[in-house]
């Protein structure tokens, strides 16, 4: 474990940091945050992270989505690509009641097992404890409903996808709910592919649905 740490370069702030917006004369306080980068990036001069770090997160389910999507980005932007690298970096951002609790007990895991760890069993298990179940539930529910009418094929596909996302739906199930949701002269189309042609994933559905729902709305415009 320590030569895992080691590789990782982490720094606590405890004071704010400022930053010039020289166009209106002001400066802008940022939180406290954790600086995570690979010692090897800073050694081969690559450019200065523009993603701000997330910061702590204290276990907050309300606040877990938005924290979430922020230090994936961070460690992206910082090109922290080991999976143990990320996951140390991570469980370095935990802090305080649950979240602590949990980050003392995945480190005391990691000190025990010198293997490599499983990066989707730990992103399972870390949305399993924080994410919002409510917003999940509503998610579940909205998606089921969720019609494109009028919609925009492009537009509807963005927001369809984000409800799939929040509602953790499979990929049968997400490709039974677009088949129902998407507007029927779309999918009729779709459905009279030949069968060498016709889609089989979900992402094979999103190219169709998309392609034909603009060929449509390209000739109405």
């Amino acid at each position: 474990m320590s030569e895992r740490l080691g590789s990782l370069q982490i720094n606590e702030e405890t004071s704010t940091s400022e930053y010039e917006q020289t166009d209106t004369e002001m400066s802008v306080a940022q939180p406290a945050t954790v600086a995570v980068a690979v010692s090897e990036n800073v050694q081969a001069g690559l450019p200065k992270n523009m993603v701000l770090d997330p910061g702590w997160f204290d276990g907050n389910q309300s606040k877990f989505e938005d924290w979430w999507r922020g230090i994936r980005l961070f460690l992206k932007s910082n090109r922290v690509n080991e999976m143990d690298d990320r996951i140390t970096a991570i469980l370095a951002c935990l802090r305080g009641g649950v979240a602590g609790i949990y980050a003392q007990k995945k480190l005391d895991e990691l000190d025990e097992d010198n293997d490599t760890q499983d990066w989707d069993k730990f992103v399972k298990e870390l949305k399993t404890m924080f994410s919002d179940k409510s917003k999940a539930a509503n998610a579940k529910w909205k998606i089921k409903t969720f019609k494109q009418g009028k919609r925009n094929t492009v537009d509807f596909m963005i927001e369809f996808e984000a409800l799939a996302m929040k509602a953790n739906t499979d990929e049968l199930h997400t490709i039974f709910l677009l088949k129902k949701n998407v507007q029927y002269d779309i999918i009729k189309m779709i459905l009279g592919y030949p069968p060498i042609a016709m889609p089989k994933t979900l992402k094979e559905w999103k190219v169709a649905i998309t392609s034909v729902g603009q060929g449509y709305e390209s000739t109405e415009g």
